[in-house]
């Protein structure tokens, strides 16, 4: 299988724009993480729908939609991977409000390890040397931190557990990728119509006037990162799009002390510097195989 340089280009566009959600969502105040998540479904729905008909999917949203009438199955699915995506996207927004960021960074530093190891066991996906190289070294990077802090945090196992299952139930169901976000997006709102209903602060829109235009601004990072993300997961190797995926935490750990100011102990960076090792093997393993299937030599 060749290395997809758009898969590649798509993973790295969103762990960027993934990493600046954190920082957007501190101007959110005063909405707390529940009524952030609400607001990021309902406005990330016209969103996606506009970014579907831009890429011409709606004839892809059709024939989802006849399939869904057909194959009950589905629409169970459906239901568990909008259910196992609004629980990463509720720890997303919640972390940076409740002083939770290292421990959701710790998540994604672990989630990718999951990934590579979803890809070899249900995929018989194999790695190149770089590629274990890079994966060795993150592990080693994970152990040490395991055993430097004892254990790990519910939001950490979260984080690092939630995304493998939907990665692998998205590709049994077949959706396209933006028609499948569409729909999850559907499933979710009424939920999200509730929490805003039943719990939003009275007149916050008419106090904080910013919300406005910020919240269409969340739906719509909200939408181009997962689209990009969705697009990636198709298009790459299970195990390589974990690798690629620690580009995210790595960002994350950079925003959560820079920006919040979050402390790192001095036992952390044994953590960190052979995961940022493993980061830079990927970027330089990716290139070099683009470089030369670019030139017809794979």
């Amino acid at each position: 299988m060749q290395l997809s340089g758009r898969g590649v280009a798509m993973s790295f566009f969103a762990s960027c724009v993934f990493t600046i959600v954190p920082a957007y969502v501190l101007l959110l105040a005063p909405l707390d993480g529940v009524q952030v998540f609400a607001q990021r479904i309902l406005w990330s729905l016209p969103a996606v729908f506009i970014l579907l008909m831009a890429v011409g999917r709606w004839p892809a949203l059709k024939q989802s939609l006849t399939r869904l009438r057909h194959e009950p199955i589905l629409v169970l699915a459906l239901v568990v991977t909008a259910l196992l995506m609004a629980v990463q996207w509720f720890m997303f927004v919640w972390a940076p409000l409740t002083g939770h960021m290292l421990d959701l960074t710790l998540g994604y530093f672990l989630m990718p390890l999951v990934l590579v190891l979803a890809g070899r066991v249900f995929y018989n996906e194999h790695l190149r040397t770089l590629q274990r190289i890079a994966v060795l070294l993150a592990t080693m990077g994970m152990v040490y931190e395991l055993w430097r802090v004892g254990g790990l945090s519910w939001v950490t196992v979260i984080c690092a557990v939630g995304y493998p299952p939907y990665f692998m139930l998205r590709r049994w169901m077949g959706f396209d990728a933006f028609t499948g976000f569409f729909l999850e997006m559907l499933v979710m709102s009424p939920v999200a119509i509730y929490l805003i209903i039943s719990f939003s602060p009275p007149g916050v829109f008419s106090e904080s006037a910013h919300l406005w235009y910020l919240l269409p601004g969340l739906g719509v990072l909200s939408t181009l990162a997962f689209a990009a993300m969705l697009g990636a997961s198709h298009l790459l190797p299970l195990g390589l799009l974990g690798i690629l995926s620690y580009v995210e935490p790595v960002l994350l750990f950079l925003f959560s002390v820079l920006w919040i100011g979050e402390a790192v102990e001095s036992g952390q960076w044994i953590t960190y510097v052979p995961i940022w090792l493993a980061v830079t093997l990927v970027i330089f393993d990716s290139l070099r195989v683009l470089l030369k299937q670019s030139r017809g030599l794979n």
